[in-house]
């Protein structure tokens, strides 16, 4: 596999959109279009690269905004999980595969932030986790459809479990860095350090 990642700071909340693409195929998809399109734009035109799919880690509006441009321009389809409830052309459930080429993202259904929040996983290598995990941090659990109790299970059940040498891609830039790893955010995020349930239930609400 020959992937290529391009994480693209956009708008005036500090996303990011990414790209990722196969260099063989040509064959790319967009991650959580948003803002400053013609970013977007010219970097598939410069690469030569064909927009295969738009795909949502979460269907919050500063994540989805670019969504219907950039499927018109491109013939992008729009891949959401399937507990979304905007228009899309492909619902994912837990463990579907998309592919790029010959790439393989696995869906990995990560409620907490909101129902349909999802990672997408390159497995042996990143991971694209939205507003689930970003670097020292993790996303609201205050917010419509938000829920502290799937966000443990979220964070400690299934992303903590992960390989730890995955490259962690957040959905923001909140962190020090732009990226980090699984082992990386376990050792320093101080939302992943070992708690019960109850115990990052009262944290999350104030409590702790």
């Amino acid at each position: 596999m020959n992937p290529v990642v391009l994480q693209i700071p956009v708008g005036q909340m500090a996303n990011f959109t990414y790209i990722i693409a196969d260099e063989e195929s040509g064959d790319a998809a967009v991650i959580d279009p948003s803002w400053d399109l013609d970013e977007v734009f010219r970097a598939l035109k410069k690469n030569g690269w064909r927009a295969k799919y738009v795909i949502n880690t979460h269907t919050h509006f500063d994540h989805v905004l670019g969504n219907e441009q950039l499927a018109e321009v491109t013939g992008a389809k729009i891949v959401q999980h399937k507990n979304s409830q905007l228009g899309k052309d492909i619902a994912v459930s837990d463990g579907d595969v998309i592919e790029i080429g010959s790439l393989k993202l696995r869906v990995l259904h990560t409620p907490g932030h909101s129902k349909d929040s999802m990672c997408l996983i390159l497995d042996g290598r990143l991971v694209f986790t939205g507003d689930t995990l970003f670097v020292g941090n993790c996303g609201r659990t205050d917010l419509p459809g938000s829920d502290p109790a799937e966000m443990y299970h979220s964070l400690f059940d299934r992303l903590a479990k992960l390989d730890d040498k995955l490259i962690v891609y957040p959905g923001h830039n909140y962190g020090t860095t732009p990226t980090s790893t699984i082992e990386r955010e376990k050792k320093t995020n101080y939302l992943l350090q070992p708690r019960s349930k109850q115990e990052f239930l009262a944290f999350m609400s104030g409590g702790d």
